[in-house]
């Protein structure tokens, strides 16, 4: 399985189980992710899912042996339209999930273990964990409405040194730059999550639906058109 399930307490707690590659996303686990959170959003007896990644790296990202897998056959005209859609599943449904979203930061994070934190509702960060989106390290553009959103939480300089130059975040900067909410020992940091969120998910489920949606449709058509500008500029470069 590349994704834990537990439920305690109306918490559903999603574990990223790729620590071989770093908790890395494969289709597979972009997949299995999104129809978990699918399945929460329709569970009456879920009121907060938490997500966490399984060692001592929260996620790595995309699986880049796979992505080069995906534009290899992208450019010799074997892909199917189902091909390498999983992030867009994935992200599809972390968009518009309804209910509060909890990140447990465990470790790194790179690529898609930075660019999910805007989405979540509130996330901890273990002590000594970096945040990084290489982008154009790896020839790609940003993902997951990042070049919208982290502008907004770090500034347009910072966010550019960020997505431009590659430059990491340490777990204080996220802290400072309300990516996060606080440093924890790593050792803790999953634990001090499920408290916050057991303490949420004590309150009425209708009531924590409704103040999330009106916190997120603030900037939820900004953030499906940077959604569809980053895709537009990542399907091109991968055609490359």
């Amino acid at each position: 399985m590349v994704l834990g399930i537990h439920d305690d307490a109306r918490v559903r707690t999603l574990t990223f189980r790729r620590p071989e590659a770093a908790n890395s996303f494969s289709e597979e686990l972009y997949r299995a992710t999104a129809a978990a959170l699918d399945a929460a959003a329709a569970d009456d007896s879920v009121s907060v899912v938490v997500l966490t990644g399984e060692g001592k790296v929260f996620s790595a990202g995309t699986d880049l042996k796979e992505m080069a897998a995906i534009a290899q056959a992208v450019a010799s005209g074997d892909a199917t339209p189902e091909t390498g859609k999983g992030f867009q599943i994935l992200m599809d449904a972390v968009v518009s999930f309804p209910k509060p979203l909890l990140a447990a930061v465990n470790g790194p994070g790179i690529g898609l273990g930075l660019t999910i934190l805007p989405h979540c509702d509130l996330a901890l960060i273990a002590e000594g964990a970096k945040l990084s989106a290489p982008f154009t390290t790896m020839g790609v553009a940003p993902e997951a409405a990042s070049s919208y959103l982290l502008p907004r939480y770090l500034g347009p300089q910072k966010a550019n040194l960020v997505l431009l130059w590659g430059h990491s975040l340490t777990a204080e900067e996220a802290v400072e730059s309300g990516l996060a909410l606080r440093v924890c020992s790593r050792d803790e940091v999953l634990e001090e999550t499920l408290d916050l969120a057991r303490e949420l998910a004590a309150k009425p489920l209708a009531s924590l639906l409704a103040t999330k949606r009106v916190i997120t449709e603030a900037h939820r058509e900004a953030v499906l058109a940077a959604r569809a500008r980053e895709d537009a500029a990542f399907s091109e470069l991968l055609k490359g």
